[in-house]
């Protein structure tokens, strides 16, 4: 028996391989990562960790003996290199093992800045794993002038980080907002307000043109015409799946590696699940990018994997954490026609509606309306959007 072989020692693998053990599978099972740490959360290190206020061991999901007493094989700082779908074999170090199932749980990689407009210079960081985060801790040092790219989450949770250790923070985002592409304009406008009151340079509808410096940058130029002296950059532009091993393998793609509802590729006995994977959902097909779905579509792959035959049912939930607001997302807010607010201090919602149907919500410090919501959701009820609105209303009367 040569076992299964999961790709990707990540949350969604590391996930998986202990499922399987949970579930009763006695068979081999080795688990294949391309960095050299054990797997890791990624969420606190643009956060707690970059902050130094989380100890790299308490980034490790679990401690690396938990892998030996689960039987599970670990091979760290070791990459795949390719992959042989009709032999069974994937290609480590040189030499091809060989695999009953297999699963790509292979994540995502960051977009970077063409090195035409210096994205190669000294000095340019990219937010994504345990390295990019130690290379640049040095940098973080008070009155030090960054220029962060990119209005999403990671750019805005970094940019918090870099505030609150006394930087001098520059923001650009091209779009006409922060987060345009995953939150309603009230999201995006509470989040700028926090930024520009905690001394943010926020510059919406404003790109960059250049990276500007010999070996090091030293500056930028940016879109709305000027010109600015930085120490370093965080680029925070997005994310790709990361399927170029499918990709040689000849598996099927469509916005990540294509699965079925079970978590199969259209290769034999090859799986797929976490940051890398799209699935059915719904009437089209999603990508998710998020701990829970890495944690809750690998258990479901493995279950699958040994003979569940159950549909994956994603339910999308997210969060950010920023200076000294919890942001917590349920849902997914794509086709809503209709914001409702919930201005409830000391906190805030806002409510995803497409007519009379609740699609999602953001709750900033409203642990009680995410909840709620998020219950809600799951359970396909919509409230009346006046008792949302209402801060006198009991959410949980909504449940009843």
């Amino acid at each position: 028996m040569s076992g299964i072989v999961i790709v990707g020692a990540g949350q969604a693998g590391s996930s998986l391989a202990f499922k399987l053990r949970d579930l009763g599978y006695d068979g081999p099972v080795t688990l294949v990562g391309e960095e050299p740490e054990p797997p890791y959360q990624r969420p606190p290190l643009s956060k707690a960790y970059l902050l130094g206020e989380m100890a790299r061991e308490r980034l490790y999901l679990r401690p690396e003996a938990a892998y030996a007493d689960r039987d599970i094989a670990l091979l760290t700082g070791q990459p795949v290199t390719g992959i042989d779908v009709s032999a069974k074999t994937v290609t480590v170090g040189g030499k091809a093992h060989g695999y009953d199932d297999l699963v790509l749980t292979t994540g995502s990689v960051p977009h970077r800045l063409p090195a035409a407009i210096g994205g190669d210079l000294e000095g340019v960081y990219t937010v994504r794993t345990l390295a990019d985060i130690d290379a640049m801790a040095g940098e973080f040092v008070e009155g030090a002038k960054v220029l962060i790219v990119g209005g999403g989450y990671i750019g805005l949770e970094a940019a918090a980080v870099a505030a609150k250790r006394g930087l001098k923070v520059t923001l650009v985002e091209m779009a006409d907002r922060i987060l345009a592409r995953v939150a309603a304009p009230e999201t995006s406008t509470y989040f700028g307000d926090l930024h520009r009151a905690h001394g943010v340079d926020l510059r919406e509808g404003t790109g960059l043109v250049r990276l500007t410096g010999e070996c090091r940058v030293a500056g930028a130029e940016l879109t709305d015409g000027t010109l600015i002296d930085v120490d370093f950059v965080l680029v925070g532009v997005g994310i790709r799946p990361a399927t170029d091993l499918a990709e040689a393998a000849g598996i099927a793609l469509d916005n990540g590696i294509a699965t079925d509802e079970r978590g199969r590729t259209s290769a034999p006995s090859v799986w797929a699940a976490g940051d890398c994977a799209s699935f059915p959902h719904k009437s089209g097909r999603i990508r998710l990018e998020s701990v829970g779905n890495a944690i809750d579509q690998a258990e479901a792959v493995a279950a699958n994997i040994l003979g569940a035959g159950a549909p994956y049912n994603a339910q999308p939930w997210f969060w950010s954490d920023q200076y000294d607001v919890k942001l917590q997302i349920a849902g997914l807010g794509t086709g809503y026609d209709r914001i409702v607010v919930r201005d409830a201090a000391p906190g805030r919602s806002h409510w995803y509606y497409a007519g009379g149907t609740l699609l999602a919500l953001d709750a900033m410090n409203d642990s009680r309306a995410y909840m709620v919501g998020k219950r809600l959701i799951e359970a396909g009820r919509s409230p009346d959007p006046a008792a949302i609105a209402d801060p006198e209303t009991n959410l949980k009367s909504l449940l009843k």
